[in-house]
């Protein structure tokens, strides 16, 4: 046992910890013992229920709640068990506990809210083609137009069935997958980037809401900024050094409180990030903001781009 609460936590530091461990030592135990000491399952943490529907899978040192239907790694729980922010997210774990290292893991494998991401296989992509899928881009006040220069109509199999959806490819050659019915990502899962030598880079936590920006903002010259799409809140850590690489930094994340949490610790981490989010301060996010209030706002929008 390596006793953290002595070395000064870090959220990368949390994000390694055996997530079965940190759960017992919480008092929480699984309501069945795991049959592949893989999956465990308990009753939710985060609520009230009678049937275990929070699941742990241990390899990938994730967890996913069925009943509210989000998940993640160990930072993602905390902030939600401890209701506190991302900052302050290392005092509550380095008070009275010890942890074990994470089981034998070269490296950790985030998952936002998806768990069968790792049962889908790509099986093509094309160029945006299917009416329902436009369909839902209009639904989404987003123009193909746009959605075309950063999207692919990508067909992929899970489960057993067929399916197509809007992809939307990171860094690692993952996609976010999306249509109006499913959420999914394809591993491997990770960050987008796109360099194009600017000394501002505007962040989003997922690619509708990146959608929506260039929607807003189609006059913008492409040289005039950077962009960094999260494709999921939990892999802040892992953008820190694309972002803090300019000298600008632009928070455009979601108004829950996973969003609003790393965007707390993100302005005292460093005096070039910025809050964006004000403008869209009583929606979810910036898409949510621009399919109720519409293009007729969009003047509102005033990104500080150097």
């Amino acid at each position: 046992m390596m006793d953290y609460s002595k070395q000064g936590l870090t959220l990368a530091r949390i994000r390694e910890l055996d997530m079965v461990d940190y759960l017992a030592s919480l008092g929480y135990e699984p309501e069945k013992p795991s049959r592949n000491g893989i999956d465990f399952y308990y009753l939710s943490p985060l609520r009230n229920e009678g049937d275990p529907s929070f699941h742990v899978n241990r390899k990938k040192n994730c967890w996913y709640d069925h009943g509210l239907g989000t998940g993640g790694n160990l930072v993602d729980f905390g902030i939600r068990y401890f209701r506190c922010t991302a900052e302050e997210l290392p005092d509550k774990f380095g008070i009275d506990f010890s942890f074990q290292q994470a089981h034998e893991r070269p490296f950790i494998v985030h998952r936002e809210m998806d768990e069968s991401s790792s049962t889908i296989t790509i099986k093509g992509e094309r160029p945006l083609w299917s009416y329902p899928l436009k369909n839902y881009l209009h639904e989404r006040h987003i123009p193909v137009a746009v959605a075309e220069l950063f999207c692919r109509e990508v067909t992929y199999e899970s489960n057993d069935h067929s399916f197509y959806a809007i992809g939307f490819k990171n860094d690692a050659g993952g996609y976010e997958l999306r249509n109006k019915i499913f959420k999914q990502s394809s591993s491997p899962k990770d960050i987008t980037t796109i360099n194009n030598g600017a000394k501002t880079v505007q962040v989003f936590e997922g690619f509708f809401d990146f959608m929506t920006y260039k929607t807003l903002q189609p006059e913008v010259s492409e040289i005039a900024s950077d962009f960094v799409i999260l494709n999921g809140a939990s892999l802040f850590e892992r953008a820190r050094p694309f972002m803090e690489g300019h000298e600008d930094i632009g928070l455009w994340l979601d108004r829950d409180t996973t969003g609003l949490s790393y965007t707390k610790y993100a302005l005292s981490l460093n005096k070039g990030y910025r809050d964006e989010s004000g403008l869209y301060a009583k929606h979810k996010d910036l898409n949510d903001w621009l399919m109720n209030k519409g293009l007729a706002l969009k003047k509102q929008l005033k990104p500080k781009i150097s």
